[in-house]
């Protein structure tokens, strides 16, 4: 699947206004490594093209920090849309290597485009392109460095990730330190005929490892979880800019159930993923395969008490069909029934596990006097200590997160990191029901009640398909109940009182309800939407297992059963046009109207 170009693009085009202008209006400089060419909210006057090297289009990613977005290659335009729409530039852009520039005045280039009809129509051409490839994701890296930060040779993993990509239909060539040498027309050569290029340098090949942090875009560390990180691995202040653009893979021998220096690696490092691999485990190679290529698949598992137990058979018709899911993410319920695909259970003991902590125990029981909540929150506190112990997220075997909601600040709160017992108790946390968790002076409730449907944080970690399942819109609220309620005596002698009085129901859904234009927002984000109907299953119903997981499945199998394509393969038409022809600038959405 060779990169082909169209003769007559925008970027065609272009070069041949350059040519006119270059003893006159153009300029020719160079970028180093790491420089940026521009920063975001920066003025755009001046139209650029890049001749060598490549370039990264970096945004505000999560807790602020830089995240790489896309990346530009030789021949390309950078600059354009908020040249044209005469706006800052909305994202910074830097050299991911040693690159070569020209530059050509707004003026220069708005006259070249009223005298060149061609110009003007491959740039309305190249704006209507980049604006649709903008809600796939943008712009895929292609160029990959695997550096080993750890004193065993990676060299077999990186063939089985190649091995990997090779079995989605990409064609792929990894490249040594023999390669240390050769000219840079050869490394050109090499990454503009094949769809992937893989770099792989060990420990002890200093100067090769050196080269493949410069030449390539997106960067894996290669580590151990037996041993410690070595103090040389840590940024340099130059690097900041690039920090997002580098990913941990921390290996364990396939004996380890879980690693021991997840939390030493991820302070040195300060890494924007981690991920968890087993030495010689052809699945672990294969999902790092679905991620370089785009092709790994993320769930999103919305909040709705005890209607979330349709996540349980949502999950169940997944891997009935084959899915294999590389990212877990959730919020408030949704969190719980991810955490367990997380941690890798298999449908008999996320069934056990589920039954024991909600079905057979009524989490809800502990009335209290409502000061702070309607509950103690001490038995669900139990029952996570018992389903997870001291289990850190980290640690897990899949990339997992959950949302809070931040009463402190006002903002939704994204987990990854520390205890998984706390993270689940705070985003389960609903305001009235159970106590809210203080962490670090702070005040975290249940995410549903910002986010409860997490979908845009999966699209910042994961380039490729998302599979949603979304209770949020469903009724959970028996108004029957509401309009006749029980007598307190009925309520006690049936056991009623272990659901919790009522008004639980009703604080429920008012904490969770979702506007519409949020929501559709959220499913936007998604490429496979699941949308189980338990009818009839209150909110607050935790008996209610069977029916509500029945439907969860048969939801998953009609959605399934209308997507005609493999799920791998669902971003495949966009992925391969991002491979054909780089869509991202970091350019304004309102010049690509």
């Amino acid at each position: 699947m060779g990169r082909r170009r169209r003769a007559d693009t925008f970027e065609a085009a272009l070069a041949r206004v350059f040519e006119r202008e270059a003893s006159t209006r153009a300029s020719w400089f160079t970028l180093t490594s790491g420089e940026p060419l521009f920063v975001a909210g920066a003025p755009s006057d001046t139209l650029y093209l890049l001749r060598s090297g490549r370039l990264g289009v970096f945004t505000d990613g999560m807790n602020g920090e830089p995240e790489l977005k896309g990346v530009v290659r030789p021949g390309e335009p950078v600059g354009e849309m908020a040249l044209v729409a005469e706006t800052p530039h909305t994202a910074t852009v830097v050299a991911l290597r040693d690159s070569e520039m020209l530059a050509l005045p707004r003026d220069a280039f708005l006259e070249a485009a009223r005298g060149d009809p061609d110009l003007l129509v491959e740039l309305a051409r190249l704006m209507v392109r980049r604006s649709r490839d903008r809600t796939e994701g943008g712009a895929h890296p292609t160029v990959f460095g695997f550096v080993a930060a750890r004193p065993r040779p990676i060299r077999a993993f990186v063939e089985r990730v190649a091995a990997g990509i090779q079995a989605l239909g990409f064609t792929v060539q990894v490249v040594d330190q023999s390669a240390l040498s050769s000219v840079a027309e050869w490394f050109a050569r090499v990454e503009d005929t094949h769809d992937f290029v893989l770099y792989v340098a060990e420990r002890e090949e200093t100067a090769w490892a050196a080269l493949c942090m410069r030449q390539v875009d997106h960067l894996f560390l290669v580590g151990d979880a037996l041993a410690a990180p070595s103090t040389d691995l840590v940024p340099s202040p130059t690097q900041a800019l690039r920090r997002q653009s580098r990913d941990l893979i921390l290996m364990r021998p396939r004996g380890m159930t879980r690693p021991a220096n997840t939390r030493v690696w991820l302070d040195a490092l300060q890494p924007n993923r981690w991920f968890q691999a087993r030495e010689d485990e052809d699945g672990d190679a294969a999902r790092m395969a679905r991620v370089i290529s785009g092709a790994s698949i993320g769930l999103v598992l919305s909040g709705g008490g005890a209607r979330a137990y349709a996540h349980i058979g949502a999950v169940r018709a997944l891997r009935e069909a084959g899915v294999m899911i590389d990212f877990v993410g959730g919020a408030s319920m949704g969190a719980v029934v991810g955490a367990g695909v997380a941690l890798g259970w298999d449908d008999r003991e996320m069934d056990e596990r589920i039954r024991r902590a909600f079905v057979d125990s009524s989490p809800l029981a502990d009335i209290a006097f409502p000061l702070i909540a309607m509950t103690q929150g001490r038995k669900v506190q139990r029952l996570l200590e018992q389903a997870y112990g001291d289990q850190a997220m980290e640690d897990l075997l899949l990339p997992f997160y959950c949302v809070s909601s931040n009463l402190t600040r006002g903002e939704i709160e994204v987990h990854r990191r520390g205890p998984l017992k706390q993270a689940i108790r705070a985003t389960i946390s609903l305001p009235g029901v159970l106590p809210p968790v203080v962490s670090r002076g702070e005040v975290l409730v249940d995410g549903a009640v910002l986010d409860n449907f997490p979908t845009k944080t999966m699209k910042r970690l994961n380039a490729g398909p998302v599979i949603g399942v979304d209770l949020s819109r469903m009724r959970g609220v028996d108004a029957e109940t509401l309009e006749r309620p029980p007598s307190w005596w009925k309520w006690l002698l049936t056991g009623e009182w272990k659901k919790g009085t009522p008004i639980v129901s009703i604080l429920m859904r008012s904490a969770t309800i979702t506007t519409d234009a949020e929501l559709e927002i959220a499913r936007e984000e998604t490429d496979v939407l699941i949308q189980p109907n338990p009818g009839g299953v209150d909110i607050r119903d935790w008996k209610a297992y069977e029916p509500a997981v029945a439907a969860g499945h048969a939801a998953a199998v009609e959605a399934l059963a209308g997507v005609e394509t493999p799920l791998t393969h669902l971003r495949r038409k966009g992925a391969a046009a991002r491979l054909i022809e780089t869509d991202m600038t970091g350019e304004p959405q309102a010049a690509q109207a």
